[in-house]
């Protein structure tokens, strides 16, 4: 059994820095091309395995050049690829464009990832925690949130925290919500699914109380640079984060759930996990790219103390 399984996405990301964000129609300069790991759920896996815990991946690349970058360098940070297979087809890819400011504005082309299957989670390995994000098959996603979280004991249930981060953002999920324990939206996720204006912290909290019928039992919405807000039946706390030089938000949320997740399995508290996720991601803004500027935990402990 593995610590955490992350069912997702893995991307070579194609990044180039510009002053800023092209208009229409226009040509602008930028810096060299740069390519770079990454895929929510490759990032996901990756965050974790850097806080030292035990990660396996299940997922698709392609039979091109980029799927031996992509899955070497998920040897490389400890995870566990057994079940990243290979498909006739292009590996996904993302083309990103970062500004002078640090946010990014992104194009995905899913290729393998929207062949990752049913199949591929029938034969995934038992888990303490699933991560599942929306960069394959939102059919796959909900297989896999029903078979690790089934309804009652006489279902065999395999005992795992299903954590979903409802991203690119999708509508009408609520079969899938009913299966989720953790929901980790921003805040167009979560206006998206609760179809409620979000633009704060007091947005936020009503939005998240309405999402809460589903049976989710904590909601925890990312707010950037105000920190993040838990919400569950009982109470609602807002962690504040911390304050950082910005270079690029690239995964910055993926950094977050990694290192959330891996603080619970430690035994943390949910405010104490939170707390966590924040200091690693306010820690991959201070980087460029996605997987190189995710922290390892001792960055993330001499960065808190």
């Amino acid at each position: 059994m593995s610590d955490i399984l992350v069912i997702g996405s893995l991307n070579a990301d194609l990044v180039v820095k510009s002053p800023r964000f092209p208009k229409p129609g226009e040509t602008i300069s930028g810096e060299d091309l740069q390519i770079i790991p990454g895929g929510k759920g490759a990032n996901q896996a990756v965050a974790a395995a850097r806080q030292g815990v035990d990660v396996a991946m299940v997922g698709r690349v392609g039979n091109d050049s980029f799927a031996s970058f992509l899955v070497d360098n998920l040897k490389a940070n400890q995870v566990n690829t057994k079940h990243v297979l290979e498909t006739e087809s292009a590996t996904g890819t993302a083309i990103i464009v970062v500004d002078s400011n640090g946010q990014n504005s992104i194009v995905l082309s899913p290729g393998a990832n929207g062949k990752v299957t049913s199949k591929d989670v029938d034969s995934a390995p038992d888990a303490k925690i699933l991560l599942l994000q929306f960069e394959i098959p939102i059919e796959t996603v909900l297989h896999a949130a029903k078979v690790y979280k089934r309804s009652s004991p006489a279902d065999k249930s395999k005992g795992t925290k299903v954590i979903l981060n409802p991203a690119p953002a999708q509508e009408n999920l609520d079969e899938l919500l009913s299966h989720i324990d953790i929901l980790i939206p921003n805040e167009s996720e979560l206006s998206l699914l609760s179809k409620q204006p979000v633009t704060g912290i007091k947005s936020a909290e009503v939005a998240a109380k309405g999402l809460l019928k589903h049976g989710i039992e904590t909601i925890i919405v990312t707010l950037g640079e105000n920190g993040a807000l838990i919400v569950d039946s009982k109470q609602v706390t807002h962690v504040n984060t911390y304050k950082v030089n910005v270079v690029d938000t690239t995964a910055a949320g993926d950094s977050f759930i990694g290192g959330f997740s891996s603080a619970l399995l430690k035994n943390k508290s949910l405010e104490e996990s939170v707390r966590y996720g924040c200091a690693c991601g306010a820690l991959a803004t201070t980087k460029f790219g996605a997987q190189p500027s995710i922290p390892t935990k001792e960055e993330v402990e001499k960065f808190i103390s």
